[in-house]
């Protein structure tokens, strides 16, 4: 179980000072695939960056199965991160490594046998549907099968939490629809939890069972998704699922937006 108890960020420059996230209380329990919602620039990315500790909180508690990892450092912050898998937008392949490489990568950085870490690899590249793609390299695939070869990634250590970060903003439709088969698939058969962060409701609705909804860094609603989408209480919500007009929001409707 994931726990934000409190939670602030705050970043501090000469230029000024902004407060992504306001005391964020959330919980993501077990086989949840919890999705995180709001317009760009409402703090959703620092949000998940923070479960992870890729962004330490100004203050406030992570809690990763009961346990307060705030102040992890050193081997306690390694251990921790193999537990929980990450996505991104832009699927941060390493170029020059082939699809197998890329896959084995972490579990060469724990110092995995050779043998070992590619059985795990061609396990997983089957598992995404791209175990003919073992020797290819990233240049060569398309944006929906370089996210396939990310995700193989984020799953070589077992971990118990995948993080997926506007995991599929940059792929057209029927890519997408795929992607979000094969995270359902992900959270059933290997039973990890994915927290999913994402500016577009039909994301929410296809595969999430909870929501939170964001808005000026805090969390103005949450619950289950039926419940959310049934009789959704803030107006920011109402525009998201386009039942109000988008009149006077400061950022794009949604569909359109990029954070």
């Amino acid at each position: 179980m994931i726990e934000l108890r409190r939670l602030s960020k705050t970043f501090v420059s000469k230029q000024a000072t902004h407060q992504a996230l306001k005391d964020i209380d959330l919980a993501v329990e077990d086989g949840d695939i919890f999705g995180i919602i709001g317009v760009s620039g409402a703090g959703k990315s620092t949000l998940v960056r923070c479960i992870n500790l890729l962004e330490r909180p100004t203050s406030g508690q992570v809690i990763i199965d009961g346990a307060d990892v705030t102040a992890y450092r050193g081997r306690q912050l390694l251990d921790l991160r193999q537990k929980i898998g990450m996505v991104f937008q832009d699927f941060s392949l390493f170029a020059q490594r082939t699809v197998l490489a890329n896959v084995t990568f972490p579990l060469e950085i724990r110092h995995d046998r050779r043998d070992q870490a590619e059985r795990r690899a061609r396990e997983l590249l089957d598992l995404v549907g791209l175990a003919d793609k073992a020797r290819s390299y990233p240049a060569q695939l398309s944006g929906g099968q370089q996210q396939r070869v990310a995700i193989a990634r984020a799953l070589a250590n077992h971990p118990t939490y995948l993080l997926s970060d506007e995991a599929t903003s940059a792929l057209d439709s029927l890519t997408t629809a795929s992607i979000l088969n094969l995270l359902a698939t992900i959270n059933q058969e290997l039973g990890v939890t994915i927290v999913l962060i994402t500016h577009e409701m039909q994301v929410i609705q296809a595969i999430c069972n909870k929501v939170a909804v964001l808005d000026g860094s805090q969390i103005v609603e949450q619950g289950s998704v039926q419940s959310v989408f049934a009789a959704p209480a803030q107006p920011i919500t109402q525009r998201l699922l386009g039942r109000l007009p988008d009149h006077g929001l400061a950022e794009p409707p949604a569909g359109v937006l990029h954070d």
